[in-house]
């Protein structure tokens, strides 16, 4: 079964018409994208949007060939301009499945948002899966059978994804392509690294692709580490790369600071932007997490283990430090470090970097300062990948 995408972009397209922000202007040339249609074997049509006619002309098809046009998005506006030649757009009720003369079978698959979603089976039996925008499949049977190719808003839904791969829908040798792509990241290598983490990728429009032929995306790394400063989106950052998954255990290590009501604040601001299938831990008992099989653990973050740790061996007071105190932070640091270099689970661990900033007045502090800065040293030498987070936008420091 052969696709040719037509238009990968936003309803909207990409640049968004006089939209004057930094991904749009940078949204130039090859980079720009028309709105999401996809051509099927030259005969089925997924979504009619303006000029899809001149788009299958640019990728060397025509649209002669089409017996079937089928919408996905909820349409409220004017009547949309059906090109001559093609038949009349009609939408398949949920849960119901069309016989075309092509030999091509249409399943239509219910949503939790409006739209219509729709799964594919070619004449020799590959199967594709392509959703509206801003939408995920709602009430999915399990085990389901994965697809070979799945077409989605993986950007703005990546929970879409995570669902798909928890009933078995996205296997490992599914080729997951984002369609839909907004002004919400910047086009070019951020959005190649957005893509890549959650095991997707995107494609220029009017390219054709082979449904069911091998596709390479980079694996996600087993074990990272995201740096940053006080509010620099680290912890955004690696909730990010683990968003498209179906279940993750969140380690919390600061714990709840009962009577604190900023810190409260904080706790709840992190739990809002949770997915709902995620479990949370509060506590800094980590390595046994490391050693036990089970999801993936998302550790935010090592800057308050490493206050508890020096809490636990008397760090702060001179006297306790230099008897003994320097020695057992250090085994606990290494005990640490050895179960991550051992662990079978996918770690994404968040840390601050302070060791940029004002000197501390105080000796604790600075030695705090100092500790924390061989912590994410140690760490980092057991992660595939290590990634400093600066006013929002990730630097690839290793990986």
């Amino acid at each position: 079964m052969e696709l040719t995408l037509l238009g990968t972009g936003a309803p909207a397209g990409l640049p968004r018409p006089d939209c004057p922000c930094a991904a749009c202007a940078s949204a130039a040339g090859p980079r720009a994208r028309a709105a999401t249609s996809l051509l099927v074997d030259g005969s089925l049509l997924l979504d009619l949007t303006p000029g899809v006619a001149f788009a299958a002309a640019r990728a060397g098809h025509s649209l002669g060939g089409v017996r079937q046009v089928l919408l996905s998005h909820p349409h409220d506006g004017p009547a949309l301009e059906v090109p001559a030649g093609l038949p009349q757009p009609g939408r398949v009720p949920d849960g119901r499945e069309l016989a075309l003369l092509t030999g091509h079978r249409v399943r239509a698959l219910a949503l939790d948002a409006p739209g219509t979603g729709y799964a594919v089976t070619g004449p020799e039996g590959q199967r594709l899966l392509y959703l509206p925008p801003g939408t995920a499949p709602a009430g999915l049977e399990e085990p389901a059978e994965p697809y070979a190719m799945v077409l989605l808003d993986v950007v703005g839904r990546p929970d879409a994804l995570a669902r798909l791969r928890a009933v078995g829908a996205v296997g490992p040798t599914t080729d997951v392509v984002a369609v839909h792509l907004d002004h919400d990241v910047p086009p070019g290598a951020e959005e190649r690294r957005r893509l890549a983490a959650a095991g997707a990728r995107a494609v220029p429009d009017g390219t054709t692709l082979e449904v069911g032929a091998y596709e390479h995306v980079p694996d996600l790394p087993r074990r990272t580490l995201v740096l940053g400063g006080a509010r620099s989106g680290k912890s955004v950052e690696a909730e990010r790369r683990l968003e498209s998954l179906p279940e993750v255990l969140y380690v919390a290590t600061g714990g709840s600071r009962n009577g604190d009501t900023e810190w409260a604040a904080r706790v709840s601001a992190h739990q809002e932007r949770r997915p709902g299938s995620w479990r949370t831990v509060e506590t800094c008992d980590v390595v046994p997490l490391l050693a036990a099989d089970g999801p993936p653990l998302l550790v935010d973050c090592l800057s308050l283990w490493l206050t508890d740790a020096m809490d636990s061996v008397g760090a702060w007071d001179d006297a306790q430090w230099a008897d003994g105190g320097e020695r057992a932070l250090g085994e606990r640091v290494r005990e640490l470090t050895d179960a991550v270099r051992a662990t079978r689970r996918t770690v994404v661990a968040v840390s601050n970097e302070v060791g940029s900033g004002i000197v501390p007045a105080t000796a604790s502090g600075r030695r705090y300062r100092d500790e924390l800065g061989r912590l994410n040293t140690a760490f980092a030498q057991e992660c595939e990948q290590v990634l400093l987070v600066v006013a929002g936008q990730a630097l690839v420091l290793r990986g």
